[in-house]
C-alpha cells in the first residue's frame, strides 16, 4: 500500500521538541499520531462491568493502596 507524503516546515526548537518526545524506534509519523490520535471515550466502556465486578475492583484497589502506604511507612 502506497501512503503519500507531506514535507512540513518547522522552527529547530520545534523539531528538537518533537526529536525529544520520539520514542527511539518510533518515526516522526508515528510520534504525531501518538500525540494527536482521539484519546477514547470511556463513557463506550459504560455498562461491561457488572456491578458485583465494579465492588469488588473498588476492594482491591483500595486494599493495594492500603498496602503501599503501609509499606512507605515501614521505610
Amino acid at each position: 500500500m502506497f501512503m503519500s507524503t507531506k514535507t512540513i516546515t518547522v522552527t529547530e526548537d520545534s523539531y528538537f521538541m518533537l526529536k525529544s518526545a520520539k520514542r527511539e524506534d518510533e518515526s516522526f509519523s508515528e510520534l504525531i499520531k501518538r500525540l494527536f490520535a482521539p484519546k477514547a471515550n470511556i463513557m463506550q466502556y459504560a455498562g461491561l462491568i457488572k456491578e458485583d465486578e465494579g465492588e469488588q475492583m473498588k476492594r482491591s484497589i483500595r486494599e493495594l493502596r492500603e498496602a503501599s502506604v503501609k509499606r512507605l511507612r515501614q521505610l
